[in-house]
């Protein structure tokens, strides 16, 4: 099975801005050419999950993200969306799947269940804002993981423009991550275009979650070049 090396977070380059890519934006009929297509320009895959209650969307399964592991040696992130009824057992089974990475929300009741299950498998963990929830939700659990996702539009929901508080936001979470002293990603989701990315970017996105912006670009490999070579904040 392909995987990537267990120190894969601590091999992204840092003198770039990363892309993950969301396979909610792939062509579901054609779900392997795609990633063959994508695989020279993704740094990390990521796969939402909802469970039509903690988000409105009905979103992806275990057994979909298994055929991607057998796949690709691309990390897999999954992004839980779910409600804390079935936290756990999503947890479990993405794991099996062959996940490399598990965030969970911080609105989630049992997000500290969560994190030590995650622990328990020996993945990656991280953990996402709603972009309603104030940036500080995060503090308590920065010690514990590995990314830190804010979500820049309604949860669930695709084709939203970018909520004007999101890089301010970003530029909260960074001073929270700088104060620990650790190595957390700080990833933006949600209303990623052209026009936003750069914003994003200065404010201090390390990656964004691409959607149409990677999958529907017309040359994919200029678009890359592009994202690669925004400057990072205070350049």
């Amino acid at each position: 099975m392909p995987r990537p090396p267990a120190d894969w977070l601590t091999r992204l380059p840092q003198d770039r801005l990363l892309a993950e890519f969301s396979m909610w934006s792939a062509d579901l009929i054609r779900l392997a050419d795609d990633l063959d297509r994508i695989a020279p320009h993704a740094d990390i895959l990521h796969v939402d999950v909802a469970d039509g209650y903690f988000a409105p969307a009905l979103l992806f399964f275990p057994d979909l993200v298994a055929r991607m592991r057998d796949v690709t040696a691309l990390p897999i992130h999954v992004h839980l969306m779910v409600s804390d009824a079935v936290l756990l057992p999503q947890i479990d089974q993405f794991a099996e799947a062959g996940a490399d990475l598990i965030s969970l929300h911080a609105e989630n009741a049992n997000a500290a269940g969560g994190l030590d299950r995650i622990a328990g498998h020996g993945l990656k963990a991280g953990v996402v804002l709603r972009v309603e929830t104030p940036v500080e939700a995060a503090a308590p659990w920065l010690e514990r993981v590995d990314m830190l996702t804010l979500l820049g539009t309604a949860i669930g929901v695709k084709g939203q423009g970018l909520n004007p508080a999101a890089t301010g936001r970003l530029q909260t979470a960074g001073w929270l991550i700088a104060a620990t002293g650790r190595r957390i990603v700080l990833a933006a989701d949600g209303g990623i275009r052209d026009t936003t990315v750069p914003q994003l970017r200065a404010a201090g996105a390390e990656t964004v979650v691409m959607g149409s912006l990677a999958f529907g670009a017309p040359d994919l490999a200029a678009r890359m070049g592009w994202l690669h070579g925004l400057p990072p904040s205070g350049a």
